[in-house]
């Protein structure tokens, strides 16, 4: 059984992630730079990294693996990982796999010029939804479900 990783700065269902894993007895890792409260669930680990950029995403990119999930809107971050064999959910529930990480990481880099060009340029990605949450809980009980079974 692998563990669930959650990039746990900014993320939006650590709650969902925690009640899904304890339904399924599956232990959790969140890793944050700090501001976090850890949880009194025993399948649920806090590693708090030191500050810096990306110290969370290389914690969790050094350690993950086959049959491992890691819950995160990091783009970067998801290649290292399913580079590493891990699967990959966003916290909408899209699913990023060898086939569509790269697609995703040139879309991020596009955006990234696209901003710096345009320094008037303003907002950002749309809100965070209950549909997006709800897809979400679907992609993570169907994983856990399948992992179950392998």
């Amino acid at each position: 059984m692998g563990v669930i990783y959650v990039d746990g700065d900014a993320c939006p269902v650590k709650a969902e992630v925690e009640r899904v894993a304890t339904r399924h007895r599956h232990p959790v890792t969140i890793v944050a730079n700090g501001g976090l409260r850890p949880s009194a669930n025993p399948l649920v680990e806090t590693v708090f990294v030191p500050d810096g950029p990306d110290e969370a995403d290389k914690w969790i990119a050094d350690r993950c693996g086959p049959g491992d999930v890691v819950v995160t809107g990091d783009i970067p971050l998801a290649a290292r990982c399913v580079e590493a064999g891990a699967l990959v959910l966003k916290p909408n529930g899209e699913a990023l796999t060898a086939r569509n990480v790269g697609q995703a990481l040139a879309t991020r880099d596009l955006m990234t010029d696209l901003r710096a060009a345009d320094p008037f340029r303003q907002g950002g990605g749309k809100g965070f939804t209950k549909a997006d949450r709800s897809r979400f809980l679907d992609a993570l009980e169907r994983q856990l479900r399948m992992s179950q079974i392998r």
